[in-house]
């Protein structure tokens, strides 16, 4: 079942809306913390089998969702690779990521969902269990309101290998939205959720306005159960990879080659 999704839904609220947009296979296809792992090898800061192990999780999380098991690992193996580097360089990174992996890999329905919100005078953020700060890159290149995501600790700008508090995933992401609303003079019956994973029901029951995308197989069954919209998007890949000059197609990973297909099928 697939359900158009009417933006305008609530602009009658006298006080301000807030549209919370997850990242990982709602905004984006695939996980970032795999793809900024791919970035930190083209810049030399992991080891190949590093990259064979992302490889092969990103296709998994494509397939059949977020796995919290291998996505701690991956976020334990990042958080070893950032110590000792600068926010800095994580911001450049960040960028490189985005422009190289990222961008290609946005759903094009979603990014104008959320254009859209920003359209209807909502505000527009993204919450998310991966690195604030690849979060913040992701929300200014698409014009957002702004990002809160995990945070890394640091110490004199230089990142110490361990969180700066807890990860903004299932019912800490649900606080975060919560303090943006109440920061923003929003209510949260009058604010969209956009999220593909049953980790975030806790976000999505919330607000007012839930909306599954390419919900995973919970998920499916608690918004059929609970009548919220569920989008289905087909992958089509609209957008080139921009590669770095010096950088042949031959010398890294292809995640999108051998990845099985979005679960659920097209029918929106």
């Amino acid at each position: 079942m697939t359900h158009e999704v009417d933006t305008a839904q609530g602009n009658a609220a006298e006080s301000p809306v807030i549209a919370f947009f997850d990242i990982d296979n709602t905004l984006i296809r695939g996980a970032t913390v795999y793809l900024v792992g791919m970035g930190a090898w083209r810049l030399k800061l992991l080891k190949l089998s590093d990259v064979l192990s992302f490889t092969w999780q990103q296709a998994r999380f494509i397939a059949v969702g977020e796995n919290m098991r291998h996505t701690e690992k991956a976020k334990g193996r990042t958080l070893q690779m950032l110590a000792g580097h600068t926010e800095a360089e994580l911001r450049e990174l960040g960028e490189e990521v985005y422009q190289r992996q990222i961008e290609a890999r946005l759903w094009p329905e979603v990014v104008e969902l959320a254009a859209q919100h920003l359209r209807d005078g909502h505000q527009v953020w993204l919450l998310s269990a991966t690195a604030e700060i690849v979060a913040e890159v992701i929300a200014e290149r698409l014009g957002f309101t702004g990002a809160r995501a995990t945070r890394f600790e640091t110490v004199d700008g230089v990142f110490t290998g361990r969180l700066d508090g807890p990860m903004v995933h299932a019912e800490e992401k649900a606080d975060a939205a919560a303090r943006l609303a109440y920061g923003s003079g929003a209510r949260l019956e009058d604010c969209w959720a956009y999220s593909d994973s049953s980790n975030d029901v806790p976000l999505l029951s919330a607000v007012g306005h839930p909306v599954a995308v390419n919900a995973d197989a919970a998920l499916l069954r608690e918004a059929t159960t609970r009548g919220w919209p569920v989008l289905r998007l087909k992958w089509r890949r609209h957008a080139k990879s921009v590669r770095p000059e010096g950088l042949t197609p031959e010398a890294e990973p292809n995640l999108e080659a051998d990845a099985p297909a979005t679960p659920h099928g097209a029918t929106g």
